[in-house]
């Protein structure tokens, strides 16, 4: 007699075994039709399943947000059974959720195309509409081999061949499709109604470049259409916003086969980089680092002692020389620890901040590559700061507050704070990973905000703090950290001499705000859609004359605000001025300065800020004034138009 906890406490006992199903049924028929599936124990499973012992138990409907998984999972075994319909010789491998919507790889000798897709999501509707009920078997696991190698899935059937013999595997039957799966999956396909296919893609099978091309669909699937069309409108404001597109249009960088995942800068983006560069140097100022330089290339002997050779080796580049391995630097925290130790420090000198606008490379599969995002070589703002365990948590809160007005400078006013906790590869005692994992605990409650836990995902060497920002559109990156070390200065035999007159070694916090410069960057770009807010943009202003008569007045204007240190100058070509302002507009400038005979003789200046806003005339120490203040006070020239994309 089966007793089911609900989760408003109540409970329910029945006479015998029954599905959730049934479950739900009992409670009212609305439920029971509103119901996708259930969660057992905090497991997600099919209304099927069978409930045999005591068990707490949650009916999911499509106002949680456990129904989006399971309609995403269940679209993706709609779409297999689409392709199968429309080309019964395409063989189906794998198809997960993945964030936003789902994906299904395909082995088939034609190439889908565009078209493809348009029929294959037709028909998809078609077999929705069915409403043809998913129905779960399970089978012996050899005769699932016999049963998907007689149907020539022998992509299913290699899946089943890794399951231990012995063991039994779970079906998943609609119409006349069936699927290797473990679920759980929605009741029956007319509870799919909201979905789109996005594109496609090549996919190795099982993710090794030696095995097969696959043919990847990808797709998005919601509760509501208006989720739906929100998503697509933020992914077409995102195609918009691609940084690589704006970097080519605006001239800020490119990239070339002969360094693949290595950037040119260009004069401009070099600029933006310089102030971001000359920001993070006056934080570091500002709150008590000190900049230091270590090499790009170390000895193997260093990275096998810090663990990085054992754990991180894969991601990093080597070179030989005179007999002996070298590793070009995927991370500056060793040779920090090497700075540190050049000398012998007393605990009245900790804590010991280091800061190093550090040159990294690693190596990333070409296939990962993307823009300003995942590069070989990047430049982080990394800093170390070596202290006692005692000053963690108050380091780890001066952080915390130093890292929010820092995003806020940049535009950033919402973000999201996630700990991520020890990974199953790391170096270190579990004792020792405790220590370090409460210690971030402590400090996140001193700072009162909120935080997410994320098991598994912290470094080989350290626990982390992870600050995710969200941008204009909504999307969420990850940006600033810090981390708890205990192990590496161990490792590294470094040393202070405590209060006591004895050894001990310090704890060392690494820790970056923006992280990644060419990542940040690209963030930014895409953040202020290439329309940089005026302390950043390359070019603050440009100067234009309407006439040869007002050319050297243009001239002179734009000499005086590049005195002033204003990033500033003049366009006097021969053309329209209706051809320079739209030129100049589409390259994002914050400010466009137009000059003419009347400009000239009353000695002002007619102001148009970017997104078309008509300033009027004013004189030129007004225009300095508001460029100043906009500079101080990190704003954009047009809180509403510095985003909008043309």
């Amino acid at each position: 007699m089966p007793v089911v906890t609900l989760p408003d406490g109540s409970q329910r006992e029945y006479p015998a075994p029954l599905t959730i199903a049934a479950v739900a049924s009992s409670i009212g028929a609305g439920l029971a039709k509103a119901a996708l599936a259930g969660k057992v124990d905090d497991t997600l499973v099919d209304l099927s399943y069978l409930i045999e012992r005591d068990i707490h138990l949650a009916i999911v409907t499509d106002k949680d947000p456990e129904a989006l998984e399971v309609i995403r999972h269940s679209c993706a075994h709609l779409l297999a059974y689409a392709v199968k319909e429309l080309y019964p010789q395409a063989q189906v491998t794998i198809g997960p959720v993945v964030e936003n919507g789902f994906y299904y790889d395909f082995a088939y000798t034609k190439s889908f195309t565009p078209e493809d897709l348009i029929l294959i999501e037709k028909k998809m509707h078609e077999l929705a509409k069915l409403d043809e009920p998913v129905v779960r078997s399970v089978m012996p696991r050899e005769s699932a081999i016999t049963y998907f190698e007689g149907l020539g899935e022998h992509y299913k059937a290699e899946l089943i061949t890794s399951i231990a013999q012995g063991e039994e595997v779970s079906l998943y039957a609609q119409g006349r499709f069936t699927d290797l799966c473990r679920g759980p999956h929605i009741p029956s396909t007319g509870k799919l109604k909201v979905f789109k296919l996005m594109k496609l893609a090549g996919a190795y099978w099982r993710g090794d470049s030696k095995n097969a091309m696959l043919q990847r669909i990808y797709g998005t699937a919601w509760i509501k259409k208006e989720d739906q069309e929100a998503h697509l409108h933020m992914l077409a404001e995102a195609e918009k916003r691609d940084h690589r597109k704006l970097g080519k249009q605006l001239d800020l960088f490119h990239f070339q086969e002969e360094a693949p995942g290595l950037i040119f800068w260009h004069p401009k983006g070099w600029s933006i980089w310089q102030q971001v560069e000359q920001y993070m140097r006056k934080i570091y100022q500002d709150h008590g680092y000190q900049e230091v330089k270590a090499p790009q290339i170390l000895d193997r002997s260093l990275w096998e002692k810090s663990g990085h050779w054992e754990n991180y080796q894969e991601h990093m580049f080597t070179t030989e020389s005179e007999n002996r391995t070298y590793a070009l630097k995927p991370m500056n925290c060793p040779g920090h620890v090497l700075i540190f130790n050049s000398g012998l420090h007393s605990y009245r000198d900790l804590p010991l901040r280091f800061g190093e606008f550090g040159q990294c490379v690693r190596n990333e599969p070409s296939g990962a590559l993307h823009g300003l995002m995942r590069v070989r070589g990047f430049t982080q703002d990394d800093g170390h700061i070596f202290c006692t365990e005692n000053q963690i948590q108050a380091e780890v809160a001066a952080f915390d507050r130093v890292v929010r007005s820092v995003y806020q400078d940049f535009g950033f006013t919402e973000v999201m704070v996630k700990l991520a906790l020890r990974p199953e590869k790391r170096v270190g005692a579990d004792l020792v990973w405790d220590k370090a994992e409460e210690a971030l605990r402590s400090a996140m409650l001193l700072s009162g905000e909120p935080w997410e836990e994320l098991p598994g995902e912290g470094a080989f060497y350290g626990p982390k703090i992870e600050y995710h920002l969200k941008d204009s559109i909504g999307r969420s990156w990850q940006c600033g950290t810090i981390q708890v070390d205990f192990s590496m200065p161990t490792r590294l035999g470094a040393e202070y001499v405590a209060d006591d007159n004895t050894r001990k070694a310090p704890v060392m916090l690494h820790r970056a705000i923006v992280g990644s410069l060419e990542r940040f960057i690209g963030i930014l770009i895409e953040n202020h859609a290439g329309a940089m807010p005026v302390w950043l943009a390359p070019s603050q202003a440009i100067v234009m004359n309407i006439s040869e008569n007002s050319a050297a007045y243009a001239q002179q204007v734009a000499q005086i605000l590049k005195k002033q240190g204003f990033r500033v100058s003049a366009d006097l070509r021969n053309e329209k001025i209706t051809y320079k302002i739209r030129d100049h507009a589409l390259q994002k400038i914050p400010y466009l300065v137009v000059v003419g005979d009347k400009e000239r003789d009353s000695n002002l200046v007619a102001v148009r800020a970017r997104g078309g806003a008509d300033l009027g005339t004013m004189s030129i120490e007004a225009f300095e004034k508001r460029l100043q203040e906009e500079i101080s006070n990190k704003v954009s020239s047009s809180s509403q138009g510095s985003a909008v994309v043309e």
